[in-house]
């Protein structure tokens, strides 16, 4: 059973950076396109970028020219470069195949962007 195990979180002011990281258990299959997702409490869980298995990147509106996606098959790791943080990026980030997967949902790791 695939396992996703998300870190890097933490609080930073306005402006400032963070790495997520995404290690999935087991092989993760170069077939997959991968994704980072975020939830605010009270808010539906939102795409904020996906990753190919080619390695070509997408993003969400929200965060295209900050964040940076990539992946690293052999270490079956994602991740998730983001800068100019603004407190509107505040949420807990998850990370899932893309489309998502409803059984590979992790804990994910929360980024708080706050003075």
């Amino acid at each position: 059973q695939v396992q996703l195990v998300e870190s890097g979180g933490g609080l930073v002011q306005p402006g400032g950076s963070l790495r997520l990281s995404c290690v999935v258990s087991g092989t993760l299959g170069a077939v997959y396109s991968m994704a980072w997702y975020r939830q605010i409490p009270g808010k539906d869980r939102e795409w904020v970028a996906t990753i190919g298995s080619r390695g070509t990147p997408n993003y969400a509106g929200s965060v295209k020219g900050r964040f940076i996606i990539s992946r690293d098959d052999p270490k079956s790791a994602v991740y998730l470069q983001m800068n100019n943080l603004k407190p509107e990026d505040t949420a807990v980030y998850y990370c899932n195949q893309a489309p998502p997967q409803s059984l590979w949902w992790g804990q994910g790791t929360q980024v708080t962007v706050s003075s």
